[in-house]
């Protein structure tokens, strides 16, 4: 197959910062640029080993490119040092790149989730310069996607944050998917709007009163990924309590299926759980967005593996179809 080089989408990876290595970025880099003619990708890393781990896996230099960066972001380096004193980093050069080169659309890591904030936020946010949100797109009970909003960048909000949350959300899944006017919940205790802390209560009445959102109440954390609405909104802390409390009931409910079915020997019950093993595995579902910049940035899981390297970049290619999101004339409070 002949490939255009011209109309590529050319991604940039951190191979920097993760639990799992350089070796592990590379290798899902690999399998990507085999799985996706339309991709090209930029390393970003210590070039002597990026460019012994592409040797052994025989990539194609045409489509790949690797851009030297000595520093690493460790979990240790707190965001207002590392942007000041690591510039020579792999994941603030990646983050630079992205800034200045037209032809880069978008950035996958699984650095430090504090400094690619801050690093975000610096040189992607262009003109209009608000508060990032990161974002998880979780498989939703009605068989559609519920956008997450907040999961970690703001662990403290007031209610005019959490309005421009939803409003982020909003947007995202309109011009992601497609919904016409995407239904906001907020997480609460409780469905009635008189339930809810300080913070739910007041955001709640913000929120009813935007004309603009589709705003359908309160939703308990039973009801987070039913279906009832599209965007859920909360601070950070919650909404990461959220998603790994998701995440670590249906680890333990499938482990525990496989467990039985081993045990059994039941074909039948195998093949069911390795189909809720394709659903709510977090890793094929890419990683968290961040929300309120130019160009796309997706935080992958510390301990991502070449799978979920795989799954992210196809992540961005279908976000290139859809770039509307990212327009920095919308990101604004």
């Amino acid at each position: 197959m002949e490939i255009n080089m011209n109309q590529l989408t050319k991604i940039v990876i951190d191979t920097r910062g993760g639990d799992k290595g350089a070796s592990a970025m590379v290798a899902g880099a690999a399998a990507a640029l085999d799985k996706y003619p339309e991709l090209g990708i930029v390393l970003v890393g210590d070039q002597q080993e990026i460019d012994t781990l592409c040797a052994s896996l025989s990539m194609p230099s045409e489509r790949l490119e690797i851009l030297h960066a000595a520093e690493e972001i460790t979990n240790h380096d707190s965001p207002a040092e590392a942007l000041f004193q690591k510039q020579d980093s792999s994941m603030l050069k990646a983050l630079q790149a992205l800034s200045e080169r037209k032809e880069l659309f978008g950035l996958i890591t699984t650095g430090n989730t504090g400094v690619l904030l801050a690093g975000a936020m610096r040189y992607l946010s262009g003109k209009n310069r608000v508060r990032p949100a990161l974002a998880a797109v979780l498989p939703a009970q009605s068989g559609g996607f519920t956008c997450l909003v907040d999961t970690g960048a703001t662990v403290d909000c007031t209610p005019p944050v959490l309005h421009h949350f939803a409003r982020l959300g909003s947007d995202f899944m309109r011009d992601m998917y497609g919904l016409v006017s995407p239904k906001i919940g907020l997480l609460s205790n409780g469905a009635e709007s008189s339930k809810g802390n300080k913070l739910v209560k007041e955001t709640h009445v913000i929120l009813a009163q935007d004309d603009s959102l589709c705003f359908v109440g309160n939703i308990e954390g039973n009801e987070a990924l039913s279906g009832k609405c599209d965007v859920l909104v909360c601070d950070g802390f919650a909404g990461n309590q959220v998603l790994k409390v998701t995440e670590g009931t249906a680890t333990r409910i499938i482990t525990d299926i496989m467990k039985y079915a081993y045990k059994t020997g039941s074909g039948e019950i195998k093949t069911l759980a390795s189909h809720l093993m394709s659903i709510y595995d977090i890793g094929s579902l890419g990683g968290g967005i961040i929300l309120g910049v130019e160009k796309p940035v997706i935080k992958a899981r510390g301990n991502a593996g070449p799978d979920a390297v795989v799954n992210t970049a196809g992540m961005l290619l279908n976000m290139s179809r859809n770039q509307a999101v990212f327009d920095a004339a919308q990101n604004h409070i």
